[in-house]
């Protein structure tokens, strides 16, 4: 590993920074595909040379494998192959109880072909409900896909403790977890870790910037009156809250500030790069709204905290409630407020 780059697997080396792709699914305002192309080639050319997508996120695959041919045509197939592209699996709510291995081996199929490929570099898969409980069985059925050579490495996304031990227990071969991690939420760095560290799995982070609610703009604003402009912002506010609120959070971002100062960066740089330096993490995975986002997110890699700049946002988190539970217990909860604003049947009727 350098500090540009981690090996996730063996002989398989990924970024350090992933280029996210939910905010190209549309829920952000209209996508300019040509320009969507060309920006994710340039978030390859500032270093950032893997990418996130999803069976969910609506033409997401289609742009990526669209930039995979096109850097395969105009620099060679050498070049392309440096691109990594890591998707996810997310079986609708309704399906769970009957899930089987035709509508698994469906769902890599359409990816597969959406992306342009041969092999799925890495396959992350995700679980609504655990009261279903075959998500170990459709773990199983994706490692039949792996040993095929369709898939090359296997992950899971916002799996808790004890059911990331269920599936390592059943001898799933997994390289990574998927899941929030942020100056704000904390909750994979305690018994998730652990088990993590024991059975070689690390983390790919999302939620490092706080759908943008980590940045200067946010410095010294008023808190947001509802409703909130996205969905997103409505997902993180509610982790504000349960951080401490908006006064602490107002704190919180002036030592991100103090620190980014020191460093020549901004307050969503020092943010990421704080997530970067926690035990486990490989990666964290951001969005670029334009080349310059794209390549202003490769600077994350450059930052070295040092141990004042720790102590400084230490102190501050020190003093928040910090958020209740496992990862993603909040959000499994279909009737609280975290969970209540999920979406959970995205691939239904999607060819």
């Amino acid at each position: 590993m350098t500090a540009n780059t981690f090996e996730l697997g063996p002989g398989y080396t990924i970024s350090r920074v992933i280029r996210g792709g939910w905010q190209l699914a549309g829920g952000h305002g209209a996508i300019d595909r040509s320009q969507a192309v060309a920006d994710l080639i340039a978030t390859f050319d500032a270093g950032i040379w893997t990418y996130d997508c999803a069976d969910i996120y609506t033409g997401v695959e289609e742009l990526i494998g669209a930039a995979r041919l096109r850097l395969a045509s105009e620099r060679g197939l050498d070049v392309a192959a440096r691109m990594k592209v890591h998707t996810k699996l997310v079986p609708d709510l309704e399906r769970l109880a009957s899930i089987s291995r035709d509508y698994i081996r469906g769902i890599i199929d359409q990816s597969l072909r959406r992306l342009k490929t041969e092999r799925l570099d890495l396959v992350q898969f995700h679980w609504w409900d655990y009261e279903q409980p075959r998500y170990v069985d459709a773990m199983g059925w994706l490692n039949e896909l792996r040993l095929e050579g369709k898939v090359r490495n296997l992950g899971t996304t916002n799996f808790d403790t004890p059911r990331l031990a269920e599936i390592l227990a059943a001898g799933i071969p997994l390289v990574s977890q998927q899941l929030q991690y942020s100056v704000l939420d904390q909750r994979p760095g305690s018994s998730l870790a652990a088990l993590a560290k024991q059975n070689g799995v690390s983390f790919l982070c999302y939620g490092s910037v706080a759908g943008g609610f980590l940045s200067n703009k946010w410095l010294g604003a008023a808190e947001p009156a509802t409703p909130l402009e996205n969905r997103s912002l409505v997902k993180y506010k509610l982790i504000i809250d349960d951080f401490g609120g908006w006064e602490l959070f107002q704190h919180l971002l002036q030592a991100l500030k103090a620190v980014g100062d020191r460093h020549g960066v901004d307050v969503a740089t020092i943010a990421s790069a704080w997530v970067l330096e926690q035990p486990q993490v490989a990666a964290v995975i951001v969005g670029a709204r334009n080349q310059a986002h794209a390549i202003a997110n490769a600077k994350i890699m450059d930052v070295a905290l040092d141990a004042e700049d720790r102590e400084r946002i230490a102190a501050v988190i020190a003093q928040g409630t910090g958020l209740e539970g496992d990862v993603y217990t909040l959000e499994r909860d279909r009737r609280g407020r975290h969970g209540s604003i999920m979406h959970y049947n995205l691939n239904a009727g999607k060819k």
